[in-house]
């Protein structure tokens, strides 16, 4: 019997509304991280990033299909800079987040959660510094139970 995808064992889009919503949320009650939430530009940043999310963990590819997917999503945060204590703080409030939002405690699914968020977290802040620029057309990452494809 074949294991359903991350996106589905976590509780779909539902779910994944409800990290961005929970995430979102705690990053502007962190003195470090709220600069850059609250000031998106973007009314619909919290489903964007939802659906960003959903998409990586085996859900619908919507947000490549409106967004640009890899590319735009990097290219957002590209030149913006950031500080040392920017990854620390996101893992912080990303897996705060996931407990608020009653993603799965399952522990094997917690790791892989944790990974993909700390490789991702790596790579924004690859191009976060003045004057990066981002190519076009990178596949938007996806990641099951066995880490990235």
């Amino acid at each position: 019997m074949a294991r359903p995808s991350l996106y589905d064992f976590a509780g779909g889009d539902r779910a994944f509304l409800a990290l961005a919503a929970a995430f979102h949320e705690r990053c502007l009650q962190d003195p470090v991280l709220n600069h850059p939430f609250s000031h998106t530009g973007d009314p619909h940043h919290i489903e964007h990033l939802a659906a960003y999310w959903a998409e990586v963990f085996g859900g619908p590819a919507a947000y490549s299909d409106a967004h640009g997917g890899h590319s735009g999503m990097l290219d957002i945060h590209a030149g913006h800079g950031g500080e040392d204590a920017f990854e620390p703080r996101f893992m912080d409030c990303v897996m705060k987040a996931a407990d608020d939002a009653r993603l799965p405690d399952d522990p094997e699914f917690r790791e892989v959660f944790r990974s993909y968020m700390e490789s991702a977290v790596k790579e924004v802040m690859a191009v976060s510094p003045p004057g990066s620029t981002v190519p076009s057309g990178l596949p938007t990452p996806h990641w099951t139970w066995n880490g990235p494809e």
